[in-house]
């Protein structure tokens, strides 16, 4: 149905504004930019402005700040720095463009929610080109492949340094110590291989998983970035006072 009703319509470019086919070009910014307009069609509970935030810096920002300098000493101390800035810039554009695609193909198909996939597919069959309207199924095929790439690519490196971090502080819990001003440790206790640690943390993970409400999942979130938060100002603090 959505296919057919994409195809029959004659084709204009909406990629450089928000005007739907029914509406003016400056009707569809004003009425795009108001701050009802970003809620999904026909849904209540979604998520807030502040816990859309919360969710993007738990997402974007992570322990990988740690490793900037490193990266940026390898880049160049120009280099760096300005490159970091371009994907950042690049990035958040592609972002709002998602974001923007999917609300206008929620609008013209009305449909309560499209996700990347369908977004994708949707964008090629409005296409002008033909081959492109033909084989837009595959545009779906194409980027639930690539997002299962690269969930897989980080998401398994955060398993491992979870299972790391916590077989290290289980060993410094069990340690024995001979001096107790200085509290150094002597002996460690040995404890389970890693592999254990990533098995014991997988049901957890799994169930984590089937939460598909972000609105649920949004105080964890925040307790994440407060975890975080401090975390790194001792990091930091600690990294500036041995420097």
């Amino acid at each position: 149905m959505s296919t057919q009703r994409l195809r029959d319509e004659d084709y204009r470019d909406y990629s450089s504004t928000d005007a739907s086919p029914e509406e003016s070009p400056s009707e569809g910014l004003n009425n795009f930019s108001s701050s009802g307009s970003y809620m999904r069609f026909g849904e209540s509970n979604s998520t807030t402005w502040f816990q859309t935030l919360i969710h993007l810096l738990k997402s974007n920002i992570g322990t990988g700040l740690l490793g900037l300098p490193l990266a940026v000493k390898n880049a160049g101390i120009l280099m760096g720095p300005l490159s970091l800035l371009v994907i950042g810039l690049v990035a958040v554009h592609c972002m709002s463009i998602l974001v923007k695609c999917a609300h206008r193909f929620c609008y013209r198909l009305n449909k309560p929610f499209v996700d990347y996939g369908d977004t994708v597919m949707y964008g090629l069959e409005a296409s002008p080109v033909s081959w492109l309207r033909n084989h837009a199924h595959w545009g779906r095929h194409i980027v639930d492949f690539f997002l299962i790439v690269t969930q897989l690519g980080f998401c398994c490196i955060y398993f491992v340094f979870l299972a790391d971090n916590f077989k290290q502080v289980i060993e410094m819990a069990n340690g024995t110590t001979s001096n107790c001003h200085n509290n150094e440790t002597v002996i460690l206790t040995p404890t389970m291989d890693s592999r254990l640690y990533m098995l014991t943390f997988l049901p957890f993970m799994v169930l984590l998983v089937f939460v598909r409400n972000l609105r649920a999942l949004s105080i964890f979130s925040l307790l994440a970035n407060i975890t975080m938060a401090v975390s790194l100002v001792m990091i930091y603090q600690f990294t500036v006072q041995v420097l």
